[in-house]
């Protein structure tokens, strides 16, 4: 009983030592959460792989805000998936080759490299076992214990010399995708009794084919698509992300790949960052079920509003998807995720699904601004869209979050190429400024 109640202190003193007065982070310019008092990123690093594009600075000062643009090694996005749907490729494994080397491939590198990626794709036998013991366990836990488990098989897991970055990093890209089939076939078995059928991936199937083929087996040509274009889109997201940043300041200190991949798969796991699709996924149920007229304008606006006074749903005060660290006008991936929504929705006869989706994310918008009276441009993230089309696909909810980390490691693995290949790199160790008083140490017994 007294070791209870000591946990029960200890936690209590929490209220006092972790009570900072807001004031003092203006008196001693603290960036908060890295972020300037405009809201734009502190600039912390330089980079040559992924931009984020969502305002502009005017010379006399301030932030304008434009129309969203993400860029991947400086090509646009929207210019890479317009030509994929045109000639009706699945396009991630050449975002994930023009990530890793900063060109875009010709036919014969793009086929090698996919073939490389399809023989990289069976897992060793001893990690199949430990996911097995795994099961039952958050699949965002089981994926990062098997990432750092991947250390004890690689013949040379310290070593970070280029040749040895980028072999670990297509091993990585190829076996995530089999961990995280292979971690849900397995939960699904042990919680609901379904039979364990583990399917092993097929030659000459695309990342997102053979995934979808490893999880559930059959799948349409769309949900194929659509899924690789979830991948496209989610590869990347600039260095000053969380779970990116998160992965470039392990690596500084110049530890093994896996583990810095670990690093990056927790961040990317918190519901403020990887996890905010589930929210979202969640909140669009629960809106379906309570607002009765899903075309009803005044009846949305009146239930969003009363989300936003904290009065129904989670009282967070929150409308998940809406609103973005850099987006402001519009979020690049939404536009182009939306048109595939669309055509997903006409096949699985979600119709009045999308269009009830669509319409929330136009009310919430005014709503928000409404509300809260702000001059900033608010506009939908990814986030809105993804976890719809995930469901609609036919994949479960706690597989979104590892979903997002399949496709985010080829960001994650290029950010650490080149964190460790600058020619002057040093070990990122920004600074806190202690604030409490110095005190007189007392003797045990006299306390």
């Amino acid at each position: 009983m007294k070791k209870e109640y000591l946990i029960y202190k200890l936690s209590e003193t929490v209220k006092t030592t972790c009570k900072i007065d807001n004031s003092l982070f203006t008196k001693y310019n603290v960036k908060r959460g890295l972020r300037n008092e405009d809201r734009s990123g502190v600039l912390v690093g330089l980079t040559q792989i992924g931009n984020v594009v969502g305002y502009e600075r005017l010379p006399e000062g301030g932030l304008k805000a434009i129309p969203g643009k993400l860029y991947y090694r400086g090509y646009d996005v929207e210019n890479i998936v317009h030509a994929l749907i045109e000639e009706k490729r699945f396009g991630f494994e050449e975002i994930a080759y023009l990530m890793l080397s900063g060109e875009l491939p010709d036919n014969d590198d793009l086929q090698n490299f996919r073939e490389l990626l399809n023989d990289k794709m069976p897992l060793e036998q001893k990690t199949k076992l430990n996911i097995i013991d795994l099961e039952g366990q958050n699949i965002m836990n089981i994926l990062a214990r098997s990432v750092l488990e991947m250390y004890n098989f690689d013949p040379n897991p310290d070593d970070i010399s280029p040749d040895n970055l980028m072999r670990q990093s297509i091993e990585l890209i190829s076996k995530i995708p089999t961990i995280i089939a292979y971690a849900y076939n397995i939960y699904r078995h042990s919680t609901s009794g379904h039979s364990l059928n583990i399917r092993h991936p097929k030659e000459n199937l695309s990342i997102a084919e053979n995934f979808l083929y490893m999880l559930k087996r059959t799948y349409t040509e769309l949900e194929a698509r659509t899924l690789d274009l979830m991948l496209v889109l989610q590869a990347e997201h600039g260095g000053g992300n969380n779970s990116t940043f998160t992965v470039r300041v392990t690596s500084s200190t110049g530890t093994d790949t896996y583990s810095a991949i670990a690093a990056g798969i927790g961040s990317l796991k918190g519901p403020l960052h990887g996890g905010a699709n589930i929210q979202v996924a969640n909140m669009f149920f629960h809106l379906k079920e309570n607002i009765a007229d899903w075309t009803n304008v005044d009846e949305i606006d009146t239930y969003l509003t009363r989300m936003l006074k904290k009065e129904v749903y989670d009282r967070s005060g929150l409308i998940y998807g809406i609103g973005h660290a850099v987006y402001t006008v519009s979020d690049p991936r939404v536009i182009l995720l939306k048109k595939f929504a669309r055509a997903l929705a006409k096949e699985k006869k979600c119709e009045k699904e999308i269009a009830f989706l669509e319409l929330l994310e136009e009310r919430a918008i005014e709503c928000f601004c409404k509300y809260r009276g702000v001059s900033k441009q608010v506009c939908a993230n990814v986030d809105l869209y993804s976890g719809f089309v995930y469901e609609m696909i036919g994949l479960p909810q706690i597989i979104y979050t590892p979903l997002f980390a399949m496709a985010r490691i080829v960001g994650w693995t290029a950010h650490r190429i080149e964190e460790l290949n600058f020619k002057s790199k040093r070990i990122i160790r920004p600074a806190y400024k202690n604030i409490l008083d110095e005190q007189q140490y007392v003797s045990i017994n006299k306390r």
